[in-house]
């Protein structure tokens, strides 16, 4: 049940049961057009001190029932919000200020559908995530564009010299966390057991790694890796690779660029609906990134299911990934129950959907996975892993940060 459970998840995204009969949805790729951010003047700021502690929650999140209530942010509150901040890797810091054009105000999709109370745990109940151990889904699409951060987080790929990551794992809204300041992050990497190079092998194995196919795997890997599972949670501990551990090649960050909403310099709480940053690496690498993509509406997500593999700390140096429906949302946020544990913040949170030209499945980071938060729903705090959606502004200011200016960013 299981594997049949997996395959349709892999390999059907486009069906979907209602009241036991199958309907086929238009589960695509649609491009939108998004507004313009313009670059309107920078300005150099005091060197920050990197002396804050790693926070991995926000002290109180307005729920899904408090945004309801909350007025439409203005024009300039939302270009205060999309202004950001870069810090470079000497420690020097600017602030560059936006203006926001083409923009049309949406009306609220905020929704909510009662979930009920969890206990405080990430792990909820049996837990269902599947650490990767197997260098064919390792270093395979869309596996190998998941990295870890040197502070602790993961993120992942989204250009050849870009990651997209959580701001919280490199500021605490406030200021730069301990470590910042020669941030790092590692890409995986398969190391031999005896130390050695990795041999160039056959050339049916460099197919195999290449990132040709853009499946997971066939349902003969996937059953093994159900089985690997299984195994691990009668141990109690992880397992190597049999073909070699993994390891990381680490590379600088040349820049950090966090939105204004997130690094408010103690002008109140920072804002978990701008919880994201984007760190430009100082050497660009060969590997297949993923793409970004503007966050559909849960109901146009096949089976209302997300997907994201992260870092767990409580299994070191594995990656781990996991896929789960989505409970609530609202206009800037997913809620759900995904098994995570720290370490998996900052991962990218992506979907499978057809591309509307190629008519092939394509899979886009939707969101930005920000960790386990208490969130306040009308005085009560629930607890939830939340997840930052890239909505069309947060899709045109992350372009703009990739690009430099936004003559690629007119359609998300």
């Amino acid at each position: 049940m299981e594997n049949m459970l997996l395959w349709l998840i892999f390999f059907t995204p486009g069906w979907t049961l209602i009241d036991g009969s199958e309907m086929e949805r238009d589960f695509t790729w649609h491009l939108r057009k998004v507004p313009r951010i313009v670059s309107e003047r920078t300005f150099h700021l005091t060197s920050p001190t990197f002396e804050a502690d790693a926070k991995m929650m926000v002290n109180t999140v307005c729920g899904i029932e408090c945004q309801k209530e909350l007025p439409t942010p203005s024009l300039s509150e939302l270009e205060d919000y999309l202004s950001y901040e870069t810090v470079f890797e000497n420690g020097t810091r600017t602030l560059t200020r936006v203006k926001v054009q083409d923009l049309v105000f949406e009306p609220t999709q905020n929704a909510t559908k009662g979930a009920s109370v969890r206990r405080k745990r990430q792990v909820y109940g049996t837990d269902s995530r599947f650490s990767i151990l197997d260098k064919r889904f390792l270093t395979n699409f869309p596996f190998s564009t998941a990295v870890k951060l040197s502070t602790g987080c993961s993120g992942i790929l989204i250009s050849p010299q870009h990651v997209l990551t959580a701001a919280h794992c490199v500021h605490d809204g406030k200021d730069y966390v301990k470590g910042s300041k020669k941030l790092r992050v590692g890409l995986l990497k398969m190391r031999n057991k005896s130390g050695g190079k990795k041999r160039r092998g056959s050339k049916r194995s460099r197919r195999e790694t290449s990132g040709g196919d853009q499946r997971e795997g066939t349902i003969e890997h996937l059953q093994d890796r159900v089985k690997g599972g299984r195994r691990r949670k009668q141990s109690g501990r992880g397992q190597r690779v049999s073909e070699g551990r993994p390891s990381f090649r680490w590379t600088r960050v040349k820049n950090t660029h966090i939105p204004k909403g997130w690094a408010r310099g103690g002008m109140g709480d920072a804002a978990l609906d701008y919880d994201y940053a984007l760190l430009e690496l100082k050497r660009a690498h060969k590997k297949k990134y993923m793409e970004l993509g503007i966050s559909p509406t849960i109901k146009k997500m096949p089976g209302g299911m997300i997907h994201f593999s992260g870092f767990d700390n409580d299994r070191a140096d594995q990656l781990v990934y996991r896929f789960c429906s989505v409970s609530d949302e609202s206009n800037d946020l997913l809620y759900q129950y995904c098994d995570a544990e720290s370490g998996s913040t900052g991962s990218g949170v992506y979907l499978r959907l057809k591309d509307p030209d190629k008519k092939n499945w394509k899979r886009k980071i939707i969101a930005v996975y920000s960790g386990h938060q208490w969130v306040d729903v009308h005085g009560v705090q629930k607890d939830y892993n939340v997840a930052v959606r890239i909505t069309p502004l947060k899709y045109a200011q992350i372009c703009l940060w990739i690009h430099g200016n936004d003559a690629n960013c007119a359609y998300g």
